[in-house]
Parts: C-alpha cells; sequence; structure tokens
C-alpha cells in the first residue's frame, strides 16, 4: 500500500493530483514538525503545515542555466526507502542560500490514506531559517 501512496504524493508535489492533500490524508492524520514540539493532529492542520512548507520549501532560485539539476538548489528528494506501510524519503533543498536535508517519513493506514507525517530537517541554520519563514507563511494562511 506505501508504494501507491508514495506514488500518489510525488504526484501531487508534481501538481498532478488534483485535491492532493485532501485525497491522500486520513482525517485523524498528526504532522510532526521538525520545528514545532506538539504534534499536530487533524487533516486541516496537517495540509496547513504542508502547504506552508511547499511555499518556504521550494529552494532558492539559481539563474545559471549551466548549473546540474541536481545542484540546483530546488527541492527534490534523492532517496526512497519503503518497508510496510511506511515510507522515508530524503530530500534535499537550499534555504536561504545554505544547503539543507532531510526525511519525510510517511505512514499510511490500510485504505492508503496517510495517517502519519513527520518531517525531519538539517542544519540548524536552515532549521531556524525555515522557522521563520513558516511562521510568516502560517500567519499569512490563517482565516480571518
Amino acid at each position: 500500500m506505501i508504494e501507491e501512496v508514495v506514488k500518489q504524493w510525488h504526484a501531487h508535489m508534481r501538481g498532478e493530483l488534483k485535491n492532493g492533500l485532501d485525497i491522500l490524508l486520513a482525517d485523524d492524520c498528526v504532522f510532526y514538525s521538525p520545528i514545532v514540539f506538539t504534534p499536530q493532529v487533524g487533516k486541516e492542520i496537517t495540509k496547513m503545515y504542508l502547504m506552508a512548507a511547499g511555499q518556504t520549501l521550494p529552494g532558492d532560485k539559481k539563474d545559471d542555466a549551466s548549473e546540474k539539476k541536481d545542484s540546483s538548489g530546488k527541492f527534490r528528494y534523492t532517496k526512497e526507502v519503503m518497508s510496510g506501510n511506511t515510507a522515508v524519503l530524503e530530500f534535499e533543498t537550499t534555504v536561504e542560500g545554505k544547503y539543507a536535508n532531510g526525511v519525510d517519513i510517511i505512514t499510511c493506514n490500510d485504505e492508503g490514506k496517510i495517517v502519519e507525517f513527520r518531517v525531519m530537517f538539517r542544519p540548524l541554520q536552515a532549521i531556524n531559517a525555515v522557522h521563520r519563514q513558516m511562521g510568516a507563511m502560517l500567519e499569512k494562511m490563517k482565516p480571518e
């Protein structure tokens, strides 16, 4: 089941899965942030965090067309490990000009819905930058 969930996750990340988070996330999904101490429980809060991350972690834009794709600084997955109902997806990106990497740990239920999304991220300078950026993005996303 996790293989299909990861396939759909990648389609969502490419913008090819309309309403991707609504399709992928279980109503009782739990999001574990590298920034926030407490788990964030529920589909709506998980969606908010994942959408904010999508806005703050696309990576720094590079203008040099001769640069290799792998060193473009944009967010990309580099490794996948799947077992049972859990996948670990390693990613790389840049944050404020600094290399950063981490993992998304995704757990699904038997219905193919994500029930847990855990993010681990490094190094500290990148975490601090993401903390600032995510805080600003989440503030902008709050309903008025």
